[in-house]
């Protein structure tokens, strides 16, 4: 099947030849006709399946068939849990409608607000936004959502996990009752569904992203190490085998932080992202990944979450996730758009617990290699991990390297599933940079 068989107009046809794509990927070919012909929708969908084009390209085929006869209102909202995921739907929309005469505006924290301000007031045919600066517009009265035709809530599971459900319900109060809403999701919980009954009618359902199903492209391995020795392990791994790009998982932001810096002392180049990094700062890390002017790029799993890096070879859990989906979510950072990646794991005994978990939730055993030299000595205890900090933010014992990259508490926005989802939750993340 082809992207002219879809059903799309020519100067969509001609911007995706111009990305360089040929054939449409299954959530493509799945979602584009039913959206083209108003079909509201709920996709099971992770990033790497071509989902941000399967709702980009009949978005945009909608919106420009029907233009409003004077001024130009906000007509199609897409809301998205982070910063980074919101700047690259925006730049899907700018490659794929680079041919229409649409304008687009992605609205986030972290920067001035008064320059959106000004676009706003210019006119925008799509906003990209994250539910909290979305919020903060509505309140100063500088955005009209009243006449918009098309909600899509992209990466829903995330939104709701970092607790922005009430801010999302907030959002829709400002809409009008009329419109096209597709969501989309990498899983289903009982959240996603309550808030899909709700939203949806008589939706199109499809799934592309069996819930749970890591990719099969991804050689995913186990290496079992000294909570102790677990940078010198990745250390030894990234030069001793010649890895030119990294991307490397902690549970906390005081943890991207810490090992970023000691990966820079064993002579690696290293910065960490996470939510308490400016918006700026966070933009250039990833700028310089990509570009290869740094080696490894330590990140948290919301500042991670929606990360589009092509070609991405290896990923490093240098610590498991408290919750075993989210290392669904880390690995899919690698093996995308059919391309091969290997995921590691650097297990200590702390995390065996986790790692059982993980396993059920794939409903295999993840294989285990012991390197020489690294091997785990069979004295050392194991030690509770909670909220990030294990048995109280002792120091390891018997270990001559640098403390542990997980030795702080996580501040809020930043550990895998918050706890508490409104009041004193909403103004945490407001503090630390979370409610982007």
């Amino acid at each position: 099947m082809s992207f002219e068989s879809l059903g799309l107009q020519a100067e969509l046809l001609r911007a995706v030849a111009d990305a360089g794509y040929d054939d449409p990927t299954p959530v493509q070919r799945l979602a584009i006709p039913p959206i083209l012909a108003g079909r509201d929708m709920l996709a099971g969908a992770q990033t790497g399946t071509g989902k941000t084009a399967g709702f980009t390209l009949p978005l945009l085929q909608r919106l420009g068939a029907n233009r409003p006869a004077n001024g130009r209102p906000v007509r199609a909202l897409v809301l998205t849990p982070t910063r980074e995921l919101a700047a690259q739907v925006q730049d899907s929309v700018v490659t794929y409608g680079r041919h229409l005469s649409m304008k687009s505006l992605a609205l986030f924290g972290g920067v001035s607000i008064n320059p959106q301000i000004s676009a706003l007031r210019r006119g925008v045919d799509i906003l990209v936004a994250t539910p909290g600066r979305l919020l903060d517009h509505a309140q100063q009265g500088t955005v009209d959502l009243s006449r918009v035709e098309i909600l899509v809530l992209d990466e829903a599971d995330r939104m709701l996990d970092m607790g922005f459900i009430r801010d999302i319900r907030r959002v829709l109060k400002l809409l009008p009752a009329k419109r096209q809403n597709l969501l989309f999701s990498a899983t289903f919980s009982a959240e996603i569904r309550g808030l899909a009954d709700g939203l949806l009618e008589n939706p199109e359902r499809i799934d592309v992203a069996p819930r749970n199903t890591a990719a099969e492209l991804i050689d995913q391995k186990v290496h079992p190490v000294d909570r102790a020795r677990k940078r010198e392990l990745l250390s030894w791994l990234i030069g001793g085998q010649d890895w030119r790009q990294v991307l490397v998982f902690t549970r906390t932001k005081h943890g991207a932080n810490r090992l970023a810096e000691q990966l820079e002392r064993d002579g690696l180049s290293a910065a960490a992202i996470h939510g308490n990094k400016s918006q700026g700062a966070r933009t250039r890390a990833l700028a310089d990944f990509k570009a290869g002017k740094v080696r490894v790029l330590v990140a948290t799993d919301i500042a991670a979450r929606g990360l589009d890096i092509d070609q991405l070879p290896h990923v490093v859990n240098y610590e498991l996730p408290h919750v075993a989906e989210d290392y669904v979510h880390r690995i899919g950072r690698t093996g995308r758009a059919g391309r091969e990646g290997q995921a590691i794991s650097l297990v200590c005994v702390d995390e065996h617990d986790l790692l059982r978990g993980i396993e059920k939730l794939l409903g295999r055993k993840l294989p285990s290699e012991t390197l020489p030299g690294f091997e785990p000595d069979p004295r050392v205890r194991a030690e509770p991990i909670e909220n990030g900090r294990r048995g109280g933010g002792k120091p390891p014992r018997g270990g001559s390297n640098p403390p542990r990259a997980a030795s702080a508490r996580p501040r809020a926005g930043d550990s895998a599933r918050p706890g508490h989802r409104g009041g004193q939750a909403a103004r945490s993340r407001r503090r630390a940079g979370a409610r982007a």
